[in-house]
């Protein structure tokens, strides 16, 4: 089987420098995309690919570049920003990658930038990061060193500066337009679509914001082509996927492995299986602002369309396992707790309905709730959903609830009916 994204990955935790990851191939793809590629030919060679986004959206990488406008005629500069934020609960997929390869992250954005044309790029990574932070600030030095960034790139036309800025870290960077707003000093709130930012993005000029590990995709994909990557995966989605696990697994952690996984397979053979004396009861399948599957989704491969059909959403592929020994309407009320928080209280559905979502689960979970308070939640859900918020925050946010009252109601009717939490021992 084979691992391209964390293959220079070492136990010592250790990344390679320079040498090391140039002598394992490392900048080989840049070289031949300078030399044989035009910038259009490397978006084609994306698209062709199907590298779809790993930061939970799932859009196509190649199609996404090609709506930035190139030519004589279109604005400059032009912009590429990794999104190395990672809020979202549950997820540690990206700072696997930076820890461990910091220059194959720089080595995909400058094959992106390239693509699009890019002057000037930046990885916007949030403040707790600081190992990360440290070893791609190193690394970013030597590849200036080495000639693969800054003027004239390897003696050919193309020319990039590279920056790392720091986050002081909300959930809202993550929304690309919040995360440009944050980058040009602003409050994090998203912006109004159209214009897109491939069009009119950091500070008005075309951007690409993607996220760390669909960047690292990049160099493997110039270096081994398209049908390559579509044969590493067992679906349509191109590629291998880094997944993760957490809760009462027995060995939680990240894998690299092919696209469209089975949830089993994740779940007994990599993180081996429930802990001793626990029993599953559920997931979500990518990060916290994911519907919960349960049992019967078990077989379902670990890729955008089959998890989509199975009523809930692969997101970042980082799961988060619930087991019969902890509260459902607990862990809910935890998550919709950190949710209101983060909202950026710029729509008035996600500034005040998330609040009150978290304070009937409270409620609910301290014995007080009351009869409608489960058809209150559910209404809320629908309020709080696509289309009727200003950006993905409020509608992420809910689908771990309106899962949980579906899958688990029985677990809410017991806490209004007995005035307590049943798995509390006291």
């Amino acid at each position: 089987m084979e691992r391209p994204l964390t293959k220079n990955i070492r136990d010592d935790q250790e990344p390679c420098d320079l040498k090391q990851y140039e002598k394992a191939g490392g900048y080989q793809a840049v070289r031949t995309a300078l030399k044989e590629f035009e910038p259009a030919e490397v978006t084609e060679l994306v698209k062709k690919a199907n590298l779809k986004g790993r930061g939970g959206a799932g859009f196509n990488t190649g199609m996404k570049w090609g709506f930035v406008p190139l030519g004589d005629d279109a604005p400059r500069p032009r912009y590429l920003v990794a999104n190395a934020d990672e809020m979202e609960p549950g997820t540690f997929k990206d700072r696997l990658l930076m820890e461990g390869d910091p220059h194959q992250l720089i080595e995909g954005m400058i094959l992106a930038a390239y693509a699009i044309q890019a002057e000037i790029a930046y990885i916007f990574i949030r403040w707790a990061y600081i190992v990360s932070q440290k070893r791609l600030m190193k690394a970013i030095a030597e590849a200036y060193e080495q000639g693969y960034l800054g003027k004239n790139i390897l003696g050919s036309d193309f020319s990039l500066e590279m920056h790392v800025h720091v986050s002081a870290g909300r959930y809202m960077c993550g929304e690309e337009t919040g995360l440009l707003n944050a980058l040009e000093g602003k409050r994090a709130t998203p912006r109004a679509k159209p214009p897109f930012p491939q069009l009119s993005g950091l500070w008005g000029k075309p951007t690409i914001v993607q996220n760390v590990e669909t960047l690292c995709n990049v160099p493997h994909i110039i270096n081994n082509g398209a049908e390559w990557y579509l044969s590493l995966s067992l679906t349509e989605d191109g590629g291998t996927k880094i997944y993760g696990a957490s809760g009462h697994v027995k060995e939680p952690g990240a894998w690299e492995l092919p696209m469209g996984t089975p949830v089993r397979e994740l779940l007994e053979e990599h993180a081996g299986g429930m802990q001793d004396g626990r029993k599953f009861k559920g997931l979500l399948p990518g990060g916290a602002s994911t519907d919960f599957l349960v049992e019967e989704h078990l077989d379902t491969p670990m890729d955008f369309a089959s998890i989509q059909k199975a009523g809930s959403r692969l997101g970042t592929g980082t799961m988060i396992v619930l087991d019969d020994k902890t509260c459902p309407v607990g862990m809910v009320h935890n998550m919709q707790k950190f949710f209101a928080q983060e909202s950026c209280g710029w729509c008035t559905p996600c500034r005040d309905g998330l609040p009150w979502v978290r304070d009937v689960l409270e409620a609910i979970e301290q014995g007080t709730g009351e009869e409608g308070d489960l058809d209150m939640l559910s209404a809320h859900s629908k309020w709080l959903g696509p289309g009727n918020t200003f950006c993905a925050l409020a509608p992420g946010a809910v689908e771990p609830l309106q899962s949980a009252i579906k899958y688990f109601r029985e677990d809410f009717e017991t806490h209004i009916r007995d005035k307590r939490c049943p798995y509390r021992k006291t």
